[in-house]
């Protein structure tokens, strides 16, 4: 039988927070419930948890600062934010962080536990790097609407600095960038990030293949030709979230040295 799902619930409204507590436990999630910011990150230090449902709006330490310092003891761990207020800087700056998603309250129950269970499975931060504006919005909409967190970015520089301060784990990056191009782009991420996953696109099969080759002998995972198919996309999204282990993900490189067309 497979690990509980396990929640802390981070809220200075207590009756919320021990009402919301009882209703995920009826759901079958291991849950417990801390009422201030400072408490959420002692408790994250004592036990491992998948995933906060974290108030944005607290005394003393906002959602936000708990945030970051929580990141800074797992930078992995799912966070989705939750809020009766628009805190519109706020709600920015929760997202800019990473958090996972933000729900109002009253909470949609049904969607938050849909939430929650795709944060075990594939909980990780995406960014599409492309400098063609249409197809990196076209990306992130298509991704966006199947829920999931998506950063994006015009150049290898920009796809940096983001994950510089932000870990991300997926990464569909174009590889024919202006100044650095996608393979400069991809070593440069896999040091900040060994463990990143890397979906090679381009419009420029010929031209790009040896610099594809590379990507691919450097462990970069496969390499999808524009224009890509959706289906295929958020197909090729379920079989990373499967192998997303270390050991799987070793085993899939000598795989991974095929280029689909």
């Amino acid at each position: 039988m497979p690990d509980k799902t396990r929640v802390l619930i981070c809220d200075d409204d207590a009756l919320f927070a021990e009402g919301l507590k009882d209703l995920l436990k009826e759901k079958g999630y291991e849950t417990e419930a801390v009422n201030a910011g400072i408490d959420a990150i002692r408790k994250i230090k004592e036990e491992p948890f998948d995933v906060i449902l974290l108030d944005i709006r607290m005394p003393v330490m906002d959602g936000v600062m708990a945030y970051k310092e929580i990141k800074k003891i797992n930078p992995k761990i799912v966070v989705i934010m939750i809020t009766a207020f628009s805190e519109e800087e706020l709600i920015k700056n929760a997202l800019e962080e990473g958090a996972y998603g933000i729900f109002y309250k009253p909470l949609e129950v049904d969607a938050l536990i849909k939430r929650i269970d795709r944060a075990k499975e594939d909980g990780c931060l995406f960014m599409v790097v492309d400098d063609d504006l249409s197809v990196r919005t076209s990306l992130k909409d298509i991704l966006e609407e199947k829920g999931y967190l998506v950063n994006i970015a015009g150049s290898g520089e920009e796809a940096i600095k983001i994950a510089k301060e932000k870990l991300q784990e997926v990464v569909f990056l174009d590889m024919k960038l202006p100044v650095l191009n996608g393979l400069e782009t991809y070593l440069i991420l896999k040091k900040i990030n060994p463990a990143i996953i890397a979906v090679l696109i381009t419009g420029y099969k010929e031209e790009m293949q040896g610099f594809i080759q590379k990507a691919i002998d450097n462990g970069a995972y496969i390499c999808l030709y524009k224009p890509v198919d959706p289906e295929r996309l958020l197909g090729l999204i379920k079989e990373i979230a499967k192998k997303r282990h270390p050991t799987a993900l070793s085993s899939r490189a000598s795989e991974a040295s095929r280029a689909e067309g």
